[in-house]
């Protein structure tokens, strides 16, 4: 069914379900499909109801015209309703309207609006009307929006994945998370490395961050925020084709956001101890010289001083942030006998 649909779009369809479990919706409605919208492409919402403010209070106005229902699990896959399965076709024929080959969240919004419903009301009395819209999508460039196939082997989105997961990290991480979200907002010196001798708890750590911004358990100023896993090990170690594609890749992504951060795992998976050609010279000169996506990486303190505190180049970028090792099982006191 969604052969023809971009990454985006799929992202869209994504969000819609997760917004509608969060409402206790047994069906995933136009509003839900206008939450999903909103919340995948800031640039055309923007481009349509402008400041963010806009978004959040329609947000709460589908909250108040939402029936209290206790939330259903993500693992539900939740249905379509009538509507929104209409809003779908209607986007897929505004797309050959267009002779556009592939249905993107802008055929979505188009099919949105033809479908009288909530969701199209809630546009509506934001002024945003169909012939409007048709108009205005018409001057967008074909391919102004690069779908980027975040399905590849290479990188994924780990809000996705912690939505979907049935497991949710601790949330005695909360602390670190915190000052993840410091370190990431700041202007200098904004890329955190996670220093613990646990490779594990790095990780939880960073899942807990992509959780908290799927439940918008996070600053407003960072609700916005995508945390993308990079498996920069495997690139590293193939072809030449693989690392001109995760060039490619950081460019398309630098040009479209500064709200994007990866997650690139271990330090050791970033440079070469032989000194051949190493993730440092692909990922981390690219990410610090020539765009203003950020990177998180994880390691203990001997390689962070080793080879991020030692080098004036990376020093004025990345900021060591400390994780608590698992709590140690103590034995209980034994009384004297």
């Amino acid at each position: 069914m969604f052969e023809r649909y971009t990454e985006k779009a799929r992202r869209v369809i994504f969000f819609a379900r997760y917004e509608a479990s969060q409402l206790g919706s047994p069906y995933i409605e136009t509003e839900h499909l206008l939450l999903g919208l909103l919340r995948e492409d800031k640039a055309l919402a923007n481009r349509f109801l402008g400041p963010h403010t806009v978004v959040e209070s329609i947000r709460k106005q589908v909250e108040a015209h939402s029936t209290v229902r206790e939330k259903v699990p993500t693992s539900v896959d939740l249905p379509l309703s009538h509507e929104s399965k209409r809003v779908l076709a209607y986007g897929s024929e505004e797309a050959e309207r267009f002779g556009h080959p592939h249905i993107g969240p802008e055929h979505l919004l188009l099919g949105l609006l033809r479908e009288k419903s909530f969701g199209s009301e809630i546009l509506e009395e934001r002024g945003v009307t169909l012939p409007i819209a048709r108009q205005e999508i018409g001057r967008i460039p074909v391919g102004h929006n690069v779908d980027l196939g975040f399905e590849s082997r290479f990188v994924h989105d780990l809000a996705m994945a912690a939505a979907l997961s049935s497991v949710e990290p601790p949330t005695t991480f909360d602390p670190v998370v915190n000052r993840i979200i410091d370190v990431l907002w700041r202007r200098s010196k904004n890329s955190p490395v996670l220093i613990s001798e646990d490779a594990g708890s790095a990780s939880a750590v960073v899942e807990r961050l992509a959780l908290r911004i799927t439940k918008r358990d996070v600053p407003a100023f960072f609700h916005n925020k995508r945390i993308l896993a990079v498996d920069l090990s495997t690139i590293v170690a193939g072809d030449a084709g693989r690392r001109a594609l995760l060039r490619t890749l950081l460019r398309q992504l630098s040009t479209q956001s500064d709200d994007i951060a990866f997650f690139a795992g271990p330090l050791e998976g970033l440079f070469s101890p032989t000194g051949a050609l190493s993730g440092h010279d692909i990922f981390l000169g690219f990410l610090l010289t020539a765009s203003p996506l950020q990177c998180i990486c994880a390691g203990t303190a001997a390689e962070y001083r080793q080879w991020i505190d030692s080098d004036p180049l990376l020093r004025p970028h990345f900021e060591a942030v400390e994780v608590p090792g698992p709590p140690e099982n103590k034995p209980s006191a034994q009384s004297p006998g």
